[in-house]
C-alpha cells in the first residue's frame, strides 16, 4: 500500500477535558508517577454496541439499566476529565443488533447524506477511530458505505478486500487498512511531544459465509494474522510509535489456524503490536470468562503479555487500557500497563440491577427522533400469526410458542449451511419454553393472541439475547440429549392416580423439545440424568420410539441440531452439546432470527405438530400447575386428555392428565 495524505491524520492534542458535563476526579496513579520522559495514555474501548444508544430494551418495550452508549459515555467523560492524554476507540458491530438498526435499514433507509443514529451518537461522544465488525455487513455494502460517510472519525479494516493482491500489502481494501493518528502528548513534566499512534482493524473472515448474499462476488476476506504480519511492519516504516490492534475477533485458542474467527490470541503475538482491543465474544476482559485460556492472563488483562480489553457488549462496559509510555532516544515504548473493564450497572444478590452511571443527555438528544420512531416501529405489526402463541402447556405437550422458535431456527440454519460440507444432513431444532410459570408466578407465560405480531412480542417468545448455533450429533447423542431434557418430569408409578408430574427443581429453559423427530417419554422410567446433568441411571430409557421420517433413529445416524450459544457451548450439560460438536456459530441473535422469519413468512402458523407425547400408561394420572389463563387454550392441546383439578398454590391453576 502506498502512503497518502489520508493515511496520516492531522496532529492535534489529546482531549484533556470532557466533551460533555462531568466532574473532575483524581488522576490515575500512572499520571502521578509519569516523569519528564514519560507520558500516561488512557485508551478507552467500546465494542459490540449493536445500535444501543438509549438504555432501553426495544423488544420488551421498557427502559433498562444494563445497556446504552449514553451511559457508557459518562465513564468516557470522567476518564477524559482525569486523564492527561486519552483516546476513544470502537471495536465494531455498531450498525446492527437491535430494532433501531432494523428500522433504519428496512424502514427509513440510508440515502446519500443521511446520518445513521449510531454514527450521530458516536460523533457526539467523540470517537478517535473505529473498525468494522461482522454485523456491519448485514444490510449490504451500499448501506454500510452510506452509513460510514457520516462518521467524524476514521474507520479501518485491513482484511476485507475489493481486489486481492499477491500479498496483503498489494490488496485493494474496502476501507483503509490502518491509520496513523498524529497527536501531541503531554509528559509528566507538562511538556508536549509529538507521537504517532497506529490503528489497524480486523474482522472475522467468516463474514463471507454469514453474509454471503451481500458479499459474494463483491469482496473477499483474508486471514487476520496473515494480514497483521504484512501491515504492522509497514506501519512501523511509516513512523508509528505505538500500534493498537482493533480486533473484532474474540479471545480463543492460542494455536493459530487458517481463517480463525476468534484470532485475538495469535494476533497479540504479532511483533510490533503494543495493545489489543478485542470484542465479538460479547464477554468482559479482564474477566473470569477467560481464566483458563493459554497465553491469556485474565486477571491482569494481558494476551501474550500485551495489554488487552474487551468492553462487554451493548455499552455494558467501557474497556480501559492504561499505558505508561517512555521516550528513549526519540522513540516511545510501553514501559508499563494495566487493563480494566468498567461496568455501567451491577447485578444485586436478589437479581435486581442498580445503575452505576446516568445517561449523557447530549448523547440521548442526538438520536431522540430515531428512538421515538423505533418505538413506533416495534409496536407495529411485522407479520401475523394464524393461531395464538402461548406457553401455558409447554411443559406437558408440544407447544406453539416453542414450535415457532424451532421453525425459525431450522429455517435460518438451513440457509446458513447451504454450500457447506453439512448441506444435506437432516436439520433438527432444539428449543425450550422460557416463560413457563415457576418462580415467575402464575402470569409468567407467553400469551400472544392470533392476529398481528409486533417485534416487541418476540421478547415473549425468546427472553434471552442468545446467538444462533448449530451442532452435529449422532443418533446416540440425540437420544441422550432428550433423556437429559426429560429430567423435567418425576418418575410415576403405573396404576396410581394424581401423582405430581413436574420436577420443581428442573428449570424450564433446560426442557429442550427437539423438532424434526418424533418420540415418546416413558414416565415410568427413572431419569437418566440428575437435575444438574450428572449421569444417574445409565440403563434408564425414558425416550422411546425415537424416529426420523417414520424410521427408528440409529446410534450412528448424523443430525444437525439448531440451537443457541448457551446450549451448544455446554450450558445445561447436555450430551452432544458440550462445545465440541459446534459446526456453525451464527452472528445473529435467536430473537433476530425469529423476527426475520416472521417478516419472511408474512403469516406464521405456530400450530404444534405433536412430535412428542407421553407414553400411554394404563390407569395412571398426573397433576401439574399452570397459569389460570391456560383454561382458554386447554381444548387446543390435541395430544393429551387434560381436565381441570382445582386451584394450585400461589394463584396457579391445577390440571390433571390421564396418561
Amino acid at each position: 500500500m502506498k502512503l497518502n495524505n489520508s493515511t496520516l491524520l492531522s496532529r492535534r492534542s489529546f482531549v484533556a477535558g470532557a466533551a460533555f458535563g462531568t466532574t473532575m476526579i483524581a488522576l490515575h496513579p500512572f499520571s502521578a508517577r509519569a516523569a519528564a520522559n514519560q507520558a500516561h495514555l488512557r485508551i478507552m474501548e467500546t465494542t459490540d454496541l449493536h445500535v444501543h444508544v438509549f438504555p432501553y430494551d426495544y423488544y420488551s418495550d421498557r427502559p433498562i439499566d444494563t445497556v446504552g452508549l449514553a451511559r457508557t459515555a459518562t465513564h468516557i467523560a470522567d476518564i477524559r476529565a482525569e486523564a492527561t492524554n486519552s483516546l476513544l476507540l470502537d471495536n465494531g458491530d455498531f450498525l446492527q443488533g437491535n430494532p433501531m438498526g432494523d428500522y433504519i435499514a428496512y424502514e427509513r433507509g440510508m440515502k446519500e447524506g443521511d446520518m445513521h443514529p449510531i454514527i450521530a451518537a458516536m460523533n457526539t461522544v467523540g470517537f478517535d477511530a473505529s473498525t468494522l465488525g461482522n454485523h456491519e455487513f448485514n444490510y449490504g455494502l451500499d448501506f454500510l458505505m452510506k452509513s460510514l460517510a457520516g462518521a467524524n472519525f476514521p474507520v479501518v479494516s485491513a482484511n476485507v478486500l475489493l481486489e486481492r493482491g499477491a500479498t496483503p500489502r498489494e490488496d485493494k481494501t474496502l476501507l483503509k487498512p490502518y491509520v496513523i493518528l498524529e497527536r501531541t502528548i503531554k509528559d509528566g513534566n507538562g511538556s508536549e511531544h509529538p507521537i504517532k499512534i497506529g490503528m489497524i482493524g480486523f474482522v472475522p473472515p467468516q463474514i463471507m459465509s454469514w453474509d454471503r448474499r451481500h458479499l459474494e462476488g463483491n469482496v473477499s476476506a483474508r486471514d487476520i494474522v496473515e494480514t497483521a504480519r504484512a501491515y504492522v511492519p509497514e506501519m512501523k516504516e511509516a513512523g508509528a510509535d505505538i500500534i493498537i490492534a482493533l480486533s473484532h475477533s474474540g479471545i480463543g485458542s492460542a494455536d493459530e489456524t487458517d481463517l480463525m474467527e476468534n484470532a485475538s490470541v495469535p494476533l497479540a503475538a504479532v511483533d510490533g503490536i503494543d495493545a489489543i482491543m478485542t470484542g465479538h465474544n460479547h464477554l468482559v476482559f479482564p474477566g473470569t470468562a477467560f481464566a483458563d485460556f493459554a497465553a491469556v492472563d485474565a486477571e491482569k488483562g494481558t494476551i501474550h503479555g500485551k495489554p488487552a480489553a474487551m468492553g462487554g457488549f451493548w455499552g455494558s462496559h467501557l474497556g480501559v487500557i492504561d499505558l505508561m509510555l517512555e521516550n528513549s532516544g526519540g522513540e516511545w515504548k510501553v514501559a508499563a500497563h494495566t487493563s480494566e473493564a468498567r461496568p455501567i450497572s451491577k447485578r444485586n444478590e436478589d437479581r435486581s440491577v442498580t445503575a452505576l452511571v446516568a445517561s449523557q443527555e447530549a448523547v440521548l438528544a442526538s438520536v431522540q427522533k430515531e428512538h421515538d420512531d423505533t418505538l413506533a416501529y416495534v409496536r407495529r405489526a411485522v407479520g401475523k400469526t394464524s393461531a395464538p402463541l402461548h406457553s401455558y402447556f409447554a411443559l406437558v405437550a408440544d407447544d406453539p410458542s416453542v414450535q415457532i422458535v424451532s421453525n425459525a431456527q431450522k429455517w435460518y440454519i438451513g440457509e446458513m449451511l447451504v454450500g457447506t460440507a453439512y448441506e444435506g444432513l437432516p436439520i433438527l431444532s432444539a428449543a425450550a419454553p422460557f416463560k413457563a410459570g415457576g418462580r415467575g408466578g402464575p402470569d409468567y407465560y407467553t400469551d400472544v393472541p392470533a392476529g398481528d405480531v409486533a417485534i416487541k412480542n418476540v421478547a415473549d417468545l425468546y427472553l434471552y439475547p442468545n446467538t444462533a448455533r448449530a451442532v452435529k450429533v449422532s443418533g446416540a447423542q440425540l437420544k441422550d440429549w432428550l433423556e437429559r431434557s426429560a429430567g423435567m418430569f418425576n418418575q410415576v408409578e403405573v396404576g396410581k392416580a394424581d401423582q405430581p408430574l413436574l420436577n420443581s427443581e428442573f428449570p424450564s429453559y433446560n426442557f429442550d423439545v427437539i423438532d424434526g423427530v418424533t418420540y415418546e417419554i416413558d414416565l415410568s422410567q427413572p431419569s437418566k440424568f440428575s437435575t444438574d446433568g450428572e449421569l444417574l441411571n445409565p440403563d434408564a430409557n425414558r425416550i422411546v420410539n425415537l424416529a426420523f421420517e417414520g424410521a427408528p433413529v440409529t446410534d450412528d445416524q448424523e443430525f444437525v441440531i439448531a440451537t443457541n450459544n448457551y446450549r451448544a457451548s455446554g450450558g445445561g450439560s447436555f450430551p452432544g452439546a458440550m462445545g465440541d460438536t459446534i459446526i456453525f456459530e451464527g452472528p445473529d441473535t435467536n430473537r433476530d432470527v425469529i423476527v426475520r422469519y416472521i417478516v419472511d413468512q408474512g403469516t406464521i402458523n405456530p400450530e404444534a405438530d405433536a412430535n412428542w407425547v407421553f407414553k400411554s400408561l394404563p390407569d395412571t394420572s398426573v397433576l401439574f400447575d399452570t397459569g389460570p389463563k391456560g383454561k382458554d387454550y386447554m381444548a387446543d392441546v390435541k395430544s393429551l386428555t387434560i381436565e381441570e383439578a382445582g386451584d394450585g398454590p400461589d394463584g396457579f391453576a391445577r390440571y390433571r392428565i390421564q396418561l
